[in-house]
């Protein structure tokens, strides 16, 4: 199994470490420290080395922070990990604060006392957020103190090795194009930001520029490391070489000096001592290393990341792969969703779903020869309170059997050489109640809302997220996330920097994949989300007009559950569209099925008059 069921937290944790970290501050001058969930590459998938946030306080979630002071401790999360935060961290420790309204940028001005020490990791947040930090501690009459070491580490006796994963070489069949191409443009880019050098702090851009891939974070193909690349193309890799074999070795040889991670920090100092002009993403990069840069008499050249854009919009070799990755995808989630409704109530528990569904990746891939590499991330699997638990993560302590007159909440993912998948299905255990039915179509019209949008080029996630909502505003409903974040091409499930959200800036370009996942949640009774992975594309099905438009390719294939539909509340052309998507199902994956999941598609897809 690639996902583990071993408990998600423990509260109990938060006492004795907190009281430990306390002891360190004091001997060492301090009045507090900031844990964040965060790595030096601000990645959403840590190593277990970096997971000094769930060390410190039980809580496993993705995004979060913690502040401890000498009487006080807090963790801040958003609104997708609401309950699951205080299940899993000692409420008598902690207070939760809200990552969103009060984030600490905003609490640290309210709250430090007048001439409080407050530490940081400068490896562990971005130039933004020092500059945020720094500005409310100031007001607060209060400093920010950068630290060498980090105090977690001191004291966390028994903190893993750092992972040490073999690189792999990703083909140009996969990638579309040679790395020493991409590499050129990102050259031409870098002198075009005014710069001389970028350092590459993403591993998904230091993967996507070098053509690699890895293993040393949980579900994500990366591999840990660094780049400095430079405007005349002299570049060089920050990775450990017992990562690589002989092939890698040789192969990123010719693109790229090879050093160790122990060397970037000397190896920016020198270059800043050169007088070089060094291209740094201000909500990516470490404080770290803007210092270093400073501090040595280098210019910081404040830009986005280079290759964040060209490895968002997908070439037509990453495109071709993820349309067949989620054929294959889709044919695994239909064996699934057909085991599933031959079920009995009451017969089956969250982790037997989540079991079975890694079983049916791995029979369809070896069936059409592109093997499940991993799950994109752990499957949420959600029977009904626990689908109400945005991110739920079950594990043996949690798992719950889908009991009758539930829903249960499927979202899960796959990682094929070719691609990488995202799906979630809602579906009906024994008999749904009028309430959930309803609201099951009210987020079916969000995202069929989504999938036929047609905006202008140029437009951003913002400026369409508001379709996904306005069925379920117009019944006093919402949801407490966005409605899509960016998917990479066998790399992380959750790329930036394209989302569909109240907060994406970021123009919507043909070729970026994004989620559309819509939902609703009733916290102690049941959870709704549907979610299709879409490609923005230039539409051919419009009228030439004055300006030119996008639109979206739907690209998972699955079928949505129709006992839980509410015909009577879909338009006509709501209905045509679900008619068309179920039908495309059936062509697409049929052939890839026979027997009884065959006929299960057949029906689960037929036409709704």
């Amino acid at each position: 199994m690639f996902q583990s069921f071993d408990s998600t937290g423990d509260p109990s944790v938060g006492k004795p470490r907190v009281a430990l970290l306390r002891q360190w501050l004091s001997d060492n001058g301090l009045d507090g420290f900031i844990v964040p969930r965060a790595d030096e590459h601000q990645g959403e998938y840590v190593a277990a080395r970096s997971e000094r946030l769930k060390w410190l306080t039980g809580f496993s979630g993705s995004a979060g922070v913690a502040i401890v002071l000498a009487e006080s401790a807090y963790v801040f999360v958003d609104g997708r990990y609401t309950l699951q935060v205080r299940d899993q961290v000692d409420l008598g420790i902690f207070t939760i604060e809200s990552l969103v309204d009060n984030p600490p940028s905003v609490w640290t001005k309210e709250n430090l006392a007048k001439g409080a020490r407050l530490g940081f990791d400068p490896w562990l947040h971005t130039m933004a957020e020092v500059k945020a930090l720094s500005a409310a501690a100031e007001k607060a009459g209060a400093v920010l103190v950068p630290l060498a070491q980090n105090p977690i580490d001191a004291i966390w006796q028994d903190q893993p090795e750092a992972p040490l994963a073999k690189v792999e070489i990703h083909p140009e069949t996969f990638a579309g194009e040679l790395a020493k191409d991409k590499l050129k443009r990102l050259a031409a880019a870098i002198a075009k930001d005014g710069a001389t050098h970028a350092i590459l702090t993403d591993p998904s851009s230091l993967a996507w520029s070098f053509n690699i891939r890895g293993g040393d974070v949980p579900h994500t193909p990366l591999a840990l490391g660094f780049a400095i690349l430079a405007a005349d193309g002299s570049h060089t890799v920050f990775l450990d070489k017992r990562k690589l074999g002989r092939t890698q070795e040789a192969y990123l040889t010719q693109l790229a000096d090879i050093k160790a991670p122990a060397e970037l920090e000397s190896a920016v100092a020198a270059l800043a001592q050169s007088g070089a002009k060094i291209a740094l993403d201000p909500v990516l990069a470490a404080d770290r290393l803007r210092a270093l840069i400073e501090d040595n008499g280098g210019t910081v050249v404040a830009a986005p990341d280079p290759a964040r854009l060209p490895r968002a919009t997908k070439n037509s070799a990453e495109i071709a792969g993820a349309r067949a990755a989620h054929r294959r995808d889709g044919a695994a989630v239909a064996k699934l969703l057909c085991w599933l409704d031959r079920q009995e109530p009451g017969k089956v528990d969250e982790i037997a779903v989540v079991t079975k569904l890694e079983e049916c990746r791995r029979i369809t891939g070896e069936e059409t020869q592109m093997p499940l590499r991993d799950v994109s991330f752990d499957t949420i699997s959600g029977a009904g309170p626990n689908g109400a638990i945005m991110h739920y993560r079950v594990s043996r302590a949690t798992s719950r059997v889908l009991g009758d007159g539930e829903l249960f909440l499927l979202d899960s993912g796959a990682q094929y050489q070719d691609g990488t998948t995202d799906i979630t299905r809602t579906v009906p255990v024994g008999k749904p109640s009028e309430e959930m039915r309803e609201r099951f179509t009210l987020v079916l019209k969000g995202l069929i809302a989504i999938s036929t949008a047609r905006f202008p080029a140029g437009a951003r996630g913002c400026d369409i997220d508001v379709l996904a909502r306005i069925a379920l505003w117009k019944r006093g409903l919402d949801f407490a996330h966005g409605t899509g974040h960016g998917v990479g091409s066998y790399l992380a499930v959750h790329e930036g920097p394209q989302r569909i959200a109240k907060t994406g800036m970021e123009k919507l370009l043909a070729g970026m994949i994004l989620s559309n996942e819509p939902g609703y949640y009733k916290p102690g009774h049941y959870g709704i989300r549907l979610e299709n992975l879409i490609l923005v594309t230039r539409p051919d099905d419009l009228p030439s007009g004055d300006i030119a438009m996008h639109g979206f390719e739907t690209l998972t294939l699955a079928p949505f559950d129709q006992r839980l539909l509410r015909t009577d509340l879909l338009t006509r052309d709501e209905l045509d569209w679900l008619n068309a998507y179920h039908a495309r199902v059936l062509v697409e994956i049929g052939p890839m099925l026979d027997g009884e999941t065959l006929a299960w598609l057949e029906k689960a897809t037929k036409p709704i008059r």
